[in-house]
């Protein structure tokens, strides 16, 4: 981690809520690898899913039993991680997001999310799922 990096950790998804799009992410859409975690290797951090505002790494993503927990790590190395990091340390945003490509779902309003690939994770100032949210920043 670089010295001017900030790391926070929160909730990308949660489980068996329906959101503001009509579709509800079901326990075990992400899917576990061999032992058992969803590894987040090179899922990138976005700033409000810009895919040209690369804004950090998330550090580790996992199924707890209330959601998709993350932690994520903002550069400060990009005006927009500078921003991003402002926004976090100051309270003045909270939300997470995610990008993902649909493996399974059933249904339709709520559509179910079954199975999932992740494809990135956003701070951003309106989640879809108003209770995906940054729960704690390091060094607050």
């Amino acid at each position: 981690m670089s010295a001017g990096d900030l790391r926070f950790a929160g909730y990308a998804a949660i489980f068996d809520r329906v959101d503001r799009g009509g579709d509800v992410v079901r326990a075990g859409a992400f899917g576990p690898d061999a032992e058992g975690k969803l590894a987040a290797t090179g899922v990138p951090l976005l700033w409000q899913h810009g895919p040209a505002s690369v804004i950090g790494v998330v550090e580790s993503a996992r199924e707890d039993a209330r959601g998709l927990r993350v932690i994520g790590r903002v550069s400060r190395r990009t005006a927009a991680g500078r921003e991003a990091a402002a926004a976090l340390e100051q309270g003045a945003l909270d939300g997470l997001s995610f990008g993902y490509r649909v493996k399974t779902a059933r249904g339709s309003r709520p559509r179910e999310l079954l199975a999932l690939e992740l494809v990135e994770v956003s701070l951003v100032t309106h989640p879809m799922q108003p209770m995906a949210r940054v729960v704690a920043v390091e060094g607050q």
